[in-house]
């Protein structure tokens, strides 16, 4: 079966690499089915490519070629990638990605054009990379009703917390280290800014509960605030800070979605997730938490996840898989600064009495060094307009979310 590629780069020439390597053991996999390379599309030139007879530049190639019947997009971006993608399955081709900023914002269109046509549309390379997760949660968990979904979604972040909490290096200089090692880009605004981690969550929560989540549906911090005054802190409270994407199912109408650091006390599986590592919990009600660990990106690993795609894909050439999810609304996301309750980090210049005559319950925290008029403590639960309420007039320094994962 003839297999076409578009776009060259880390993940494509994995997926190159993987189908090539793993010639042997694909056809125990697929009922019999070969997989062959057809054409290679990307703007740039390889001429010393040992596949350089099978790159083009133009996307027609591909889409007139009868012979080709899955497509892997690892183009990445929205455009092309989109109009490419949906000209694809509406002429009845199978197209697998990785790209999640496809996905997350126009995956319903591409789904609806899937079904229509009877191809089918496949990402599970779109979230975590190598770890399997897209497929467990729409067949392994399906017995569940899914509760809440929390993981470490990018790689990026995490090793900068790491290199934070184990190294005592500061915010610049882990940022700097992961863009020598290569895991950060020149401009790591997408990573460092939560964006990257946005997208999958909406995927999983697209998923999870069966309507179309966007991005600026889900609200977004990143970790350019975390300081190491409050890794000690966090530590002293007996855990660590992570950059967790998080989904919470209130009703078949309403979920909460979003995207900020948090406090994971050291018992959770997730406060264990160090360096470039993905982790993703999910909480069924009948399962109870599972739990999925693994490189969250990387040439291999995400390729490996993509040609699992293109095996599936060459599995269904002649029936539709169920999978998918439909159109979501304005109001499906709430706010949950207003619905959500959990307790809160906090630190602020006040005094432990100012602190006491507002909040009921709380426990203060230290750290080496903690000067004179600052104070650090955790709060009982509570909605996070709440804590604005009472933290009114005080000098606040920090806040961060303290996960119940």
């Amino acid at each position: 079966m003839k297999v076409a590629v578009m776009g060259y780069g880390t993940v494509g020439s994995g997926v190159v690499e993987v189908i090539e390597h793993h010639s042997d053991i694909i056809p125990k996999r697929t009922g019999g089915k070969t997989l062959e390379i057809s054409h290679i599309l990307d703007l740039r030139d390889f001429p010393n490519d040992p596949h350089r007879d099978l790159f083009t530049k133009d996307f027609n190639d591909i889409l007139n070629d009868e012979e080709t019947k899955i497509v892997a997009e690892t183009m990445g971006g929205i455009n092309p990638a989109f109009d490419f993608t949906m000209k694809l399955l509406k002429a009845g081709k199978s197209v697998v990605t990785s790209n999640k900023e496809l996905v997350a914002q126009r995956g319903l269109e591409l789904l609806q054009a899937a079904e229509e046509s009877g191809a089918n549309y496949l990402f599970e390379a779109s979230v975590g990379g190598g770890i399997p997760i897209i497929r467990p949660l729409c067949q392994c968990l399906a017995a569940n009703y899914i509760e809440g979904i929390a993981g470490i979604l990018n790689g990026t972040t995490n090793f900068i917390l790491t290199m934070m909490i184990e190294q005592g290096m500061s915010f610049d200089e882990a940022l700097k280290i992961a863009q020598e090692k290569g895991y950060a880009e020149k401009d790591p605004t997408a990573d460092v800014e939560g964006h990257d981690a946005c997208r999958k969550v909406c995927i999983l929560a697209s998923l999870a509960f069966g309507k179309h989540v966007y991005p600026n549906q889900v609200e977004t911090e990143g970790i350019t605030n975390i300081s190491l005054e409050d890794v000690s802190y966090i530590e002293n409270a007996g855990g660590v800070i992570k950059l967790l994407g998080q989904i919470k199912y209130i009703s078949d109408d309403e979920i909460a979605a979003f995207v900020s650091p948090a406090v994971v006390y050291n018992g959770s599986q997730l406060a264990s997730v160090k360096d470039v590592f993905n982790s993703i919990l999910v909480r069924g009600d009948a399962v109870g938490d599972v739990c999925f660990y693994g490189p969250g990106a990387g040439k291999l690993p995400t390729a490996s996840a993509v040609v699992a795609d293109i095996i599936d894909c060459a599995k269904h050439t002649d029936r539709k898989k169920i999978f998918g999810w439909g159109p979501g609304s304005e109001d499906y996301v709430v706010d949950y600064k207003e619905r959500i309750e959990m307790p809160f980090y906090v630190r602020a210049k006040a005094s432990p009495s100012e602190i006491n005559s507002r909040f009921a319950d709380v426990k203060f925290l230290s750290r080496k060094g903690q000067p004179s008029d600052e104070v650090a403590f955790i709060t009982d639960i509570m909605t996070e307009n709440k804590l604005n309420e009472k933290l009114d007039g005080i000098n606040v320094i920090n806040t961060i979310k303290v996960t119940n994962y």
